[in-house]
């Protein structure tokens, strides 16, 4: 493993929104910070099939497939590992269905922009989904 890729997770994460403005963040069990719903790529999957996956996996709903927009790769700190950066795949993404906590997900959180402050929400999204820095 050479330097630029020691203690880097790669990963995809979804930026769902709805009518009201409001962005969907999502609390691991175990963890008292909200990041993007998504997560850890399995061997052989691409950033599409690894969202879609993830999405259902933890908020037992379905992408809307012609609904989804690519981003951008973003990286900052890890909220849940030491001595670790994660890098991750934005997407816009439309889901079917209303999300419900699933897996390791212990609780899901509608988030307005201008309610940012109120809440501890990973680095990452907070500077790239939201546009705060910290």
């Amino acid at each position: 493993m050479n330097n630029t890729d020691e203690n880097i997770i790669r990963t995809v994460a979804a930026v769902i929104r709805n009518e009201q403005g409001e962005i969907l963040l999502v609390r691991k069990q175990g963890s008292d910070t909200f990041i993007q719903p998504g997560g850890k790529f399995e061997p052989g999957e691409t950033p599409r099939k690894a969202l879609t996956r993830e999405v259902l996996e933890e908020l037992g709903v379905s992408i809307i497939e012609d609904a989804v927009a690519y981003i951008g790769e973003y990286e900052e700190q890890a909220v849940n590992e030491s001595n670790t950066r994660v890098r991750a795949k934005l997407f816009n993404v439309k889901v079917q269905g209303e999300p419900t906590a699933q897996a390791e997900i212990a609780e899901l959180k509608w988030i307005h922009p201008d309610q940012v402050d109120s809440v501890n929400i990973a680095p990452l999204s907070r500077r790239y989904v939201f546009g705060q820095d910290e």
